[in-house]
């Protein structure tokens, strides 16, 4: 047997995690690396533990025989919206699945899917999963090695990719993929036919053409502790891990949350969702497929651009009743709103204002004292003169519940939103969850606490210091079956108990609301041996200098703390890459500071002193509250650019990829850490002061 016996350093000293467990027998324990390998289920005697497991095609056909006549998809062709029933849905993703078996997709192989979120894609997934293959997003962000490296992983037998951009990214590397089998391309005309090739009106006849025979074999032979689906972790460092998720993993999930979330069934009221994140990442296929899967409810596509720019129009025609931003699309939203804010009439701004002070108070009260059974006057007054009118022009007016998650928010963010009487509900998990792990409610929900654990799973503070920050572990039947072909990873991740090691710091408070407090690799561990979670201090400097954008710590192994900063700039619609101008909010606030600045390269580098000298005080007011000396930011420097997805420095969900920073800042970082000359060297003959 390999025992291997886990450190964890940084802060939480060298404690040994549990023993990690040898390679198990099919089926009998809680983890497997193999491709066809069969978990032992977290099952419990009651509550959702004990809910019986399914098959994807079980939770399918079930909701089929209740909603079969409801819409299910709906996506916008020139300006007319067209939807697709749920028995529509489920026969064609059956004739998709006969595609693939003709085109030879063997038992628990791969089908790569490469494009933006559209019904095709979702066909495309549930059909891989239906025809006994593996449903695998790729990141359309992907480069052709990229992309290579996840097809040849999986082994994947087809590729199913969005256009003919996407489809010369996987032309580049076919050769190196021995799996291969076949390419679909599911938007526009192929520009040019090629053997094994085909369009997506091609592909689904291939389909229409087969028997049932062997694909209700192959359904009738799947079971729920099964591998259905893989997610590629982003691969911040190191390469990609294949996440490997069970039927159960997923059709448990969509069940636990739904309830958690008190999602309605179509029957009653149904559900209205906007598929817009990356759907190679779990967060959006359990929000946009698997959630609206289980109750009935109605999944809308937004255009390609939607992260450009369009996603608003989406919202303001679809008006979902349930939506999830990732921060940086809510912090997008704020600086619109605070742009059109500042245009406004000195009338409009003093009433926008008395709306804001009363909508943080009434709902600070919500928060810390439950659900009022009357509201305050003031907010019913501010509610008719302000908060459905904000609603409306976002589209949220129908949204009962607004959702943060995948990467950490600022305070800031989340008080703009609550003083517009739109709570943001943060919710936390990852990859090997399935998704969620922790999900605040309207009823339950603090300030940047990601709210409580969901029904039928554990949270465990693993290993904690003495102000109860330690591991987060994960137990449940959310819980993923390791990472394909993967020994050591797997062992990192799970115990020989079977918890989820998660790599976050966090503690619970009086009340079992989870607060992440830094990730154990992000830990930041200076030359003096403190160790410190940057994201707290990173927030501090947004909220204290709104100028800024991004902001990077820096100082592990180092003797002080500095930071990289951007400014906030305007995006290119089309590239998504970050410009040269100002956004109009910056413009406005370097005028007020007494600086004529509108482009970021008249201020980076120092050229301009006002705003250098803002930024200053800024950072002051930050290191006036650090906890030590240690947790100062010394020095800082403003890059000539912004971060942002196509430039490399976030990941798919707007997260920081922080060593790719440090590679691509080495000789700025370097600058910054060149020995300060003492007045006593001969270079610099100036008398000490």
């Amino acid at each position: 047997d390999i025992i291997i016996l886990m450190t964890i350093n940084g802060c939480l000293g060298a404690t040994a995690r549990p023993n990690s467990l040898s390679l198990p027998v099919k089926g009998t324990d809680l983890w497997t690396l193999h491709r066809d390998g069969e978990v032992k289920l977290r099952m419990g005697e009651s509550g959702p533990e004990a809910e019986p497991p399914l098959t994807v095609n079980q939770m399918f056909t079930s909701t089929v025989q209740r909603f079969g006549n409801y819409n299910a998809l709906g996506w916008k062709e020139g300006e007319q919206w067209k939807t697709m029933t749920y028995n529509d849905y489920y026969k064609t993703c059956r004739t998709a699945a006969k595609g693939f078996l003709k085109l030879g997709l063997e038992r628990y192989h791969g089908v790569g899917i490469l494009g933006f979120n559209s019904v095709e894609w979702f066909i495309a997934d549930i059909g891989a999963i239906l025809a006994g293959g593996f449903a695998v997003g790729i990141y359309t962000t992907n480069s052709p090695e990229a992309c290579q490296y996840v097809a040849e992983n999986c082994q994947a037998n087809i590729l199913v990719v969005e256009n003919h951009k996407q489809l010369q990214k996987i032309l580049q590397v076919q050769d190196k993929l021995p799996h291969l089998k076949a390419i679909i391309q599911y938007k526009d005309e192929l520009k040019e036919k090629k053997p094994n090739l085909y369009t997506w009106t091609e592909f689904m006849k291939l389909g229409r053409d087969e028997p049932d025979a062997q694909l209700d074999d192959i359904i009738s032979s799947q079971k729920p502790n099964q591998c259905c689906t893989l997610i590629y972790t982003s691969g911040t460092t190191g390469q990609p891990k294949g996440v490997m998720l069970s039927h159960d993993n997923l059709t448990w999930t969509a069940f636990v949350t739904g309830q958690d979330v008190s999602l309605t069934d179509a029957d009653k009221l149904q559900e209205v969702i906007v598929s817009y994140l990356p759907l190679s990442h779990i967060a959006a296929q359990m929000i946009d497929v698997w959630l609206p899967m289980k109750v009935g409810g109605v999944t809308y596509f937004a255009q390609p651009d939607a992260l450009k720019g369009s996603l608003a129009n989406t919202l303001r025609e679809i008006r979902p009743t349930a939506f999830m931003g990732v921060p940086r699309v809510w912090e997008k939203m704020q600086e619109k709103m605070k742009s059109i804010g500042a245009k406004s009439s000195t009338v409009r701004r003093k009433v926008a204002s008395w709306a804001k002070d009363v909508g943080l108070q009434t709902n600070l009260n919500k928060m810390d004292n439950g659900n009022l059974s009357r509201k305050p006057l003031n907010y019913r007054l501010a509610k008719r003169l302000v908060f459905r009118k904000v609603r409306k022009a976002l589209g949220l007016d129908r949204c009962t519940r607004c959702y943060t998650g995948a990467a950490p928010i600022t305070k800031d963010t989340l008080e703009f939103f609550l003083s517009l009487d739109i709570p943001l509900f943060e919710l936390y998990g990852m990859s090997e969850s399935s998704g969620p792990q922790t999900i605040s409610l309207p009823d339950a929900f603090r300030l940047t606490s990601c709210g409580k654990v969901i029904p039928g799973c554990k949270t465990k503070i693993f290993n904690p210091d003495v102000d109860g920050n330690g591991e987060i572990c994960f137990w449940g039947r959310h819980v993923f079956m390791g990472y394909l072909n993967m020994p050591d990873k797997t062992e990192e991740a799970l115990d020989s108990d079977g918890w989820l090691h998660s790599g976050d710091l966090g503690k619970h408070d009086q009340d079992s609301f989870l607060f992440i407090t830094g990730r154990i690799k992000e830990l930041i561990i200076t030359a003096g041996g403190e160790n410190i979670p940057p994201v707290p201090i990173e927030d501090a400097v947004k909220e204290a200098v709104p100028l800024i954008s991004n902001a990077m710590l820096i100082g592990d192994k180092r003797k002080f703390l500095s930071m990289l900063l951007t400014i906030k700039c305007q995006v290119n619609n089309e590239t998504g890459a970050p410009e040269d101008e100002l956004t109009p909010e910056a413009v406005e606030l370097c005028s007020k500071l007494g600086s004529n600045s509108t482009r970021v390269s008249e201020i980076a580098g120092g050229r301009d002193r006002v705003v250098y000298a803002a930024i200053q005080e800024g950072i002051n007011r930050v290191n006036e509250k650090a906890t030590s000396n240690a947790q100062r930011i010394q020095k800082w420097t403003v890059l000539e650019k912004d971060f942002s997805i196509p430039g490399g420095e976030l990941g798919p969900t707007m997260k920081l990829k922080r060593p790719v920073v440090m590679k691509m800042c080495k000789d700025q970082i370097e600058n910054i850490y060149k020995e300060v000359l003492t007045p006593t060297t001969p270079d610099n003959p100036l008398p000490s002061k």
